[in-house]
């Protein structure tokens, strides 16, 4: 079994994706981290934890694409991942700073 890094990576993902499922289903914004509450003080927490959960939804879709290519090549999907997570923040920056 080589695909020890791939399957791991699902998991990642899934666990990001259920977390950002939760959070948008809640819009809770004690659900953040002490510290990411701390250093940001949204207008509206609830609209707040919505993008959030948008960009971890995005942010968890960029591993789990990045660990299906890691399936075929582990280095492929390494680039696929690494270029996918830096376009998801990238992209999320932009969605936060709309919102």
């Amino acid at each position: 079994m080589d695909q020890y890094f791939s399957i791991f990576m699902f998991i990642f993902a899934g666990a990001l994706l259920l977390y950002a499922l939760i959070l948008a289903v809640t819009k809770d914004y004690n659900m953040l981290p002490y510290r990411a509450r701390v250093s940001v003080k949204p207008k509206n927490a609830k609209k707040y934890a919505v993008q959030l959960a948008k960009v971890v939804a995005l942010t968890g879709a960029a591993i789990a694409l990045g660990a299906a290519v890691s399936l075929w090549n582990g280095l492929a999907g390494s680039v696929v991942m690494i270029a996918g997570v830096i376009a998801a923040l990238w992209a999320g920056t932009k969605m936060v700073k709309d919102g």
